[in-house]
């Protein structure tokens, strides 16, 4: 990138000036990581000041059970197959209630497809789960089950909606959104809940007061002008509606073989390779340079390892996700080496380590409890990017 094109976008982001979709394509092309990243700390630096945001949070998935066949899923199986399971509700209960401790405030919740659930089952279990656990907000159901949902009751989207959250829904999950373009779409897909059904399940999620995330699954068989017009679309969806809380980009993970089976489910991995640190990096940035009206970035420490998420922290992100003791979506994927969990007291070290001051929150992004920064006293503390 030649030097009058650098400082014209610099001025443009210090200004709180949007950036276009030509704009986003030459930061992509930009191979000065360090420039990226310092610009992207300048925004996440003025949104969220030296704070990264954690939350207590578990993640429950009922069934493993897909109608589809995505190309880069791990997780999905077919009825009979085996390792395919589908817990009773009572038998969700009881695991969701061993997960109690250490003050959870979260439950996260994402299924498969499955072809045979009646549609009741998925209110009663919210019902039983809240009734279990009445102070852990439920996080459930991405577009693409809620999609699934008007297919096998019959109900429209807004229905269903209000009787989730007559349930105990308090948000949406942002899965579901992989890569918007048709382009690449049709080659990682294997379900009808394309942007059109995406977009309108969380505009309606949003008109009826629930915050949701949104996500991009990175680092496949995208360029990064998919990238680019992925978060240009939900970047116009929230100038609509306001209802993004947080963008979550996910690096797409290759099938190291499911070692219970021996099986590779993964189709796309013959022909791909796994985003790099940097390229994880300049994707964070990149991200929060164009996502100027979303407050928060995440990065998934589970999918992009420790020490590139710590890495992430000073390249645009302010929230490290949670305490999570089991992800089956990834872990029957990358077995590549994070961890299965880490606590509270993990994350506030990792966090300190980084140089940044730990605020634990919930759900909706309210402060929970405030936790003191790395010492400033000691000469090794680290400290932020100077901004």
């Amino acid at each position: 990138m030649d030097a009058g094109l650098k400082r014209e976008l610099e001025e443009k982001v210090r200004a709180g000036e949007r950036l276009s979709r030509e704009d986003g394509i030459a930061l992509y092309e930009s191979d000065d990581l360090a420039w990226l990243g310092g610009l992207a700390h300048e925004v996440r630096t003025r949104k969220n000041g030296d704070v990264v945001h954690f939350n207590v949070n578990r993640h429950l998935n009922m069934t493993n059970v897909c109608t589809a066949s995505c190309a880069y899923c791990s997780f999905q199986r077919k009825p009979g197959e085996k390792d395919a399971y589908t817990m009773r509700i009572e038998e969700a209960v009881r695991l969701a209630k061993a997960m109690e401790s250490e003050n959870l405030t979260e439950l996260h919740i994402v299924n498969g497809l499955h072809p045979t659930l009646p549609w009741r089952y998925y209110p009663r279990s919210l019902r039983e789960l809240k009734k279990a656990l009445p102070g852990v907000s439920l996080k459930a159901f991405t577009a693409t089950e809620i999609h699934h949902f008007e297919k096998i009751s019959g109900l429209p989207a807004s229905e269903i909606l209000d009787e989730l959250i007559d349930a105990g829904l308090e948000s949406l999950t942002g899965g579901g959104a992989e890569i918007f373009d048709w382009e690449v779409r049709q080659h990682i897909v294997d379900h009808d809940t394309h942007w059109e059904d995406w977009s309108r399940i969380h505009r309606l999620a949003h008109e009826k007061g629930l915050k949701t995330p949104c996500t991009m699954l990175y680092g496949h068989v995208e360029e990064p002008r998919h990238r680019v017009d992925h978060v240009l679309r939900l970047r116009e969806l929230q100038d609509e509606t306001g209802g993004f809380q947080v963008f979550i980009p996910l690096r797409y993970q290759h099938d190291f073989v499911d070692m219970k089976d021996g099986k590779v489910r993964n189709r796309l991995q013959a022909r791909t390779t796994m985003a790099t640190g940097a390229e994880a990096l300049k994707t964070f940035a990149v991200s929060r340079l164009l996502f100027d009206n979303v407050p928060h970035v995440k990065v998934f420490w589970v999918m992009h390892g420790v020490q590139t998420a710590q890495l992430a922290l000073q390249h645009g992100a302010d929230d490290m996700d949670g305490s999570v003791v089991e992800y089956k979506i990834t872990h029957d994927a990358d077995n590549y080496g994070t961890p299965n969990k880490l606590t509270r007291d993990d994350l506030l070290e990792l966090i300190r380590e980084a140089g940044f001051r730990p605020v634990e929150r919930n759900t909706r992004y309210e402060i929970i409890r405030e936790y003191p920064g790395p010492d400033a006293a000691l000469r090794e503390s680290p400290q932020p990017m100077r901004v």
